[in-house]
């Protein structure tokens, strides 16, 4: 069994799907497998996968084929590279894509990796050492450089802050800084490690999230568990972004992003901590309704929201059972939105 299992899910990732296992194959860290998860791609990358990653070619009809590679890692180890692919009929979203992965797993640690994601070859080394390290670790994120501008940072984890937004303070920054650990809210699920056993605690990502903000969701979940997540900055994988939607700002990503923001809400702060939070969670809709409307996407916001509401309605079981131990975590937790609401009028 090996320590840690990462888990790519992918959909018409064609482009990048190759680059993105040639730079796992060179790791200097090699106790690890591989799984792929295809969310029905018509691009052609499921049978790429399949045919050049997977020694043996799976037979017909078949949904999942097995590859093992011999090569050696960066350090000269020599690795066992082992490729799952594991197909899915219809496209199921990022989040049931790496519950799927997840599921398949029995190692100690789960790696979730972009599929337009490339590592470092001490990426996944030094993931693994901050989690060996720390045991209230949920979840360790690598530090994400532009694919295109190196020097630029994409992400280097998730804030959440009292106005209702999620957001990465380093975004765009220069890559000279954030170059010390620090607590984040949540890890970028597009490059972040996980420690297995404590998804039984805190749960998987949510389905219903599809994709968006579901990295923030379930890191959330995880600090009102009283576990911890951080960026390790010493990991380093480079992203080429926005490979699925297409874009940083299109109607199908607002869209999302809306409805799932509010679903988030309501699903992770007691009744109290939204009534608290209610005249800035305002605010911050407003803020964004204008700014979405100067970019011709006002409309996909005012949707998104609607969905918001209907996901509310229809899964209010998903809302998390707040006892002692979670209103504690709770109240830790809303300090730190006041403070991330300073934080994000300073990243500007």
């Amino acid at each position: 069994m090996p320590r840690v299992t990462v888990v790519i899910p992918n959909y018409n990732g064609n482009k990048y799907i190759d680059d993105c296992l040639r730079s796992l194959k060179k790791q200097t860290f090699w106790d690890f497998d591989v799984i792929v998860v295809d969310n029905a791609s018509t691009d052609g990358s499921k049978e790429f996968v399949r045919d050049k990653w997977c020694a043996e070619n799976t037979p017909a009809g078949s949904s999942a084929g097995t590859a093992s590679i011999a090569g050696n890692a960066a350090s000269n180890n020599a690795a066992h590279f082992k490729v799952e692919l594991i197909t899915l009929p219809e496209n199921t979203g990022f989040a049931n894509a790496v519950n799927v992965g997840i599921e398949a797993t029995t190692s100690e640690y789960v790696f979730l990796l972009n599929n337009d994601a490339f590592c470092d070859e001490a990426a996944i080394e030094r993931l693994v050492h901050i989690m060996d390290k720390k045991k209230k670790l949920f979840s360790a994120q690598a530090k994400m450089l532009q694919t295109k501008e190196p020097h630029n940072i994409d992400d280097c984890g998730d804030l959440y802050c009292a106005l209702g937004w999620a957001f990465t303070p380093g975004k765009d920054a220069d890559n000279k800084k954030f170059n010390r650990r620090e607590s984040i809210t949540s890890a970028c699920a597009g490059a972040a490690i996980y420690r297995r056993e404590y998804f039984d605690v805190v749960g998987l990502f949510d389905k219903e999230h599809f994709c968006y903000l579901e990295d923030v969701d379930i890191g959330y979940r995880a600090r009102l568990k009283g576990y911890a997540n951080v960026c390790e900055p010493t990991a380093i994988v480079y992203h080429a972004g926005s490979a699925t939607s297409g874009s940083r700002y299109n109607a199908f990503k607002v869209e999302l992003t809306a409805a799932n923001n509010l679903f988030l809400i309501y699903k992770n702060m007691p009744a109290l901590q939204i009534l608290i939070n209610l005249p800035l969670i305002l605010i911050g809709i407003l803020v964004k309704h204008a700014f979405y409307t100067r970019h011709g996407l006002g409309i996909a916001h005012i949707k998104g929201l609607r969905n918001g509401l209907k996901k509310i309605a229809q899964f209010p079981d998903h809302r998390v059972k707040f006892g002692g131990r979670e209103l504690f975590f709770a109240l830790r937790l809303q300090i730190e939105l006041w403070v991330n609401c300073a934080r994000r009028a300073l990243s500007v």
